[in-house]
């Protein structure tokens, strides 16, 4: 079911997405190569409980942490580890859900470690690009195809990578999931018209080599490319409003300038 929020609705989450974007913040400043994982677990739980948030995938169909922590070929959804330690040239995505009052707000970051190659640099630039050529095309009277459209068309056609189909954006609030499906590719003009009051996750994961991803056998959780190459991801919750798209995870104002 797809419900339309109210501007207060649209405020309560967007200040759930202000303790994700806080928290993210403090992420760039603590990894670094020599870390663990599960360091990344313990700053962002701690973040988001003292500032009165819920982390929210905790106990979601089973899952038993604040975060997910995936590394280099993992795509997504891979547990925190004490003892995966960070090196240099690794590339982290972190992602997260949070509760604050009942507003949810889903974000996930990728992060360079210490020095990383042109190539991982390059990914990480791509795949934040695709978000934003998403996020534009967001508007009300568009479709959910015009969407994923832009994005392939920039991923895939444009620069060669792999594009993951079977990990999409979707709708949030008042749950962590909602309808409708965002996927992040597609047929322009198709599927869903938008409509304000909205909200969708808008989240590309792109590869290096191919969009195939399979899921581990032993945990039952991570997700990793099927052909070994690396993986970037970008996430933001987007109201759709009559005055275009508006972040409300945003980390930087005076970049996200426009969508605020």
């Amino acid at each position: 079911m797809i419900t339309i929020k109210s501007q207060r609705e649209i405020e309560g989450m967007k200040k759930s997405g202000e303790i994700i974007a806080g928290m993210h913040k403090g992420l760039r400043e603590l990894i670094k190569p020599g870390l663990s994982t599960w360091k990344i677990e313990e700053f962002s739980r701690q973040y988001i409980e003292s500032h009165g948030g819920r982390a929210a995938q905790i106990g979601f169909e089973g899952f038993e942490y604040a975060t997910t922590v995936s590394v280099n070929n993992e795509v997504a959804h891979a547990f925190p580890r004490k003892k995966l330690i960070l090196k240099d040239g690794d590339i982290v995505k972190v992602d997260t859900v949070v509760d604050l009052d009942g507003y949810y707000s889903d974000s996930a970051w990728s992060y360079a470690v210490g020095n990383v190659s042109d190539e991982v640099k390059r990914l990480m630039a791509v795949t934040k690009k695709a978000l934003y050529i998403g996020i534009d095309q967001a508007q009300v009277g568009n479709r959910i195809g015009d969407i994923g459209a832009a994005i392939d068309k920039y991923v895939t056609d444009e620069n060669g990578y792999g594009n993951v189909r079977e990990y999409i954006g979707h709708g949030i609030q008042p749950t962590m999931h909602e309808e409708p499906a965002v996927p992040h590719y597609g047929k322009a003009g198709h599927g869903l018209r938008l409509k304000a009051g909205m909200t969708i996750t808008i989240e590309p994961m792109v590869n290096l080599g191919g969009w195939k991803v399979e899921t581990s056998k032993e945990d039952g959780w991570t997700v990793t490319t099927e052909d070994g190459s690396w993986s970037a991801q970008y996430e933001h919750v987007i109201a759709i409003t009559d005055d275009g798209p508006k972040i409300l995870t945003s980390q930087d104002p005076e970049f996200d300038a426009k969508y605020l």
